[in-house]
């Protein structure tokens, strides 16, 4: 028996369960399609509340993912290349936002930069700001659930990367900010480019923080995820053609990053 034959035998007491866990994740995605209203899905979709939804979430999340790169790389990179102490304290500081539920997530934010947080209190005084329940918190909530993901998609392509390169780059008179802009970001360019598009797909699903920090304002900060929930109370297929939207978006997303995943076809 050759060993690709031996591998295809898969043993009953693992399949069964790996069946049913199957099952479990693709039962009320398909409990969905089932019950999406078909006949009257374009002109739902073309309603006002659904457009404006959609568009504020595709230019929060936007918004939000260019926050994130901007401060995500250098944070991935000092992760990565640098070692000094505390470095795994903060590794674990900035893997936070996965676990932690999203409305302490938003309670958190309303603490630093509500209008008598430790920080907003004087952007309020100061630069006349106000962060909460504005579009701009909308893009700062979603900001940090999501920059963990490109962070750590970013680290793990720095640490995957020969830094021979960047050793010879330094050798040859390079500084460091050129080595980093011109050697190291086009080695880990996959990699930040897979952790960007993971880090929009959070941010476009964000709704525990965001409806905490920001609230649920039609057209200011009400996003496709607010969208559904206050539909689920009105009106039942509205929420379903909003969750259509975002299992598409979600799908696609996912397909095309599965090989930098699991690395086969």
């Amino acid at each position: 028996m050759t060993p690709v034959a031996r591998r295809q035998r898969v043993p009953v007491a693992l399949l069964v369960p790996a069946g049913l866990g199957l099952l479990f994740l693709v039962l009320p995605l398909v409990g969905l399609l089932v019950r999406a209203p078909w006949t009257t899905l374009p002109r739902r979709l073309t309603e006002p509340g659904v457009l404006t939804a959609l568009r504020l979430s595709l230019e929060t999340a936007s918004a939000a993912t260019l926050l994130c790169v901007a401060l995500g790389v250098p944070l991935a990179w000092l992760l990565a290349r640098v070692r000094f102490p505390g470095r795994r304290l903060v590794r674990a500081l900035v893997t936070v936002p996965l676990v932690l539920p999203p409305v302490v997530g938003g309670v958190a934010l309303l603490l630093v930069f509500g209008r008598r947080g430790l920080l907003g209190s004087w952007l309020d005084d100061a630069f006349g700001v106000t962060l909460p329940f504005t579009t701009a918190g909308v893009v700062l909530a979603e900001a940090f659930v999501a920059m963990p993901f490109l962070v750590i998609a970013v680290e793990g392509a720095l640490r995957a990367a020969d830094p021979r390169y960047e050793e010879a780059a330094a050798t040859l008179g390079a500084g460091r900010w050129t080595t980093f802009t011109r050697v190291t970001l086009p080695l880990v360019a996959p990699g930040v480019a897979a952790g960007a598009v993971l880090c929009w797909a959070r941010a476009l699903g964000e709704f525990g923080a965001t409806i905490t920090f920001a609230g649920n304002y039609p057209g200011r900060t009400q996003t496709m995820p607010l969208a559904v929930y206050l539909a689920l109370e009105t009106d039942p297929q509205a929420a379903i053609v909003l969750s259509l939207i975002l299992l598409v978006v979600s799908v696609a997303i996912l397909a095309g990053l599965r090989d930098r995943w699991v690395g086969t076809s």
